[in-house]
């Protein structure tokens, strides 16, 4: 079992927004991956793009150059 750490979660909140995210982030090699939501998070879609906290910006800068829209972002422990 993977020992848990703080982590950013992004949720979104349909299914194509997350998809879209994994998309951009794999374009740009942007940090991260795609993971159900944390059962501690309630989301529209269930899934959430997970990276460490630092990458904040980044992401941020990515989902408003692609017109990605977040639902929430978290930081937990995942």
């Amino acid at each position: 079992m993977r020992e848990k750490k703080l982590q950013l979660v992004v949720t979104f909140h349909t299914t194509a927004d997350a998809m879209a995210m994994e998309q951009a982030c794999k374009e740009q090699h942007a940090p991260g991956r795609l993971i159900p939501v944390p059962r501690a998070i309630s989301a529209g879609c269930g899934l959430a793009w997970c990276a460490g906290p630092e990458c904040r910006e980044t992401l941020k800068e990515i989902m408003q150059s692609t017109g990605i829209r977040e639902e929430d972002m978290h930081e937990c422990m995942v």
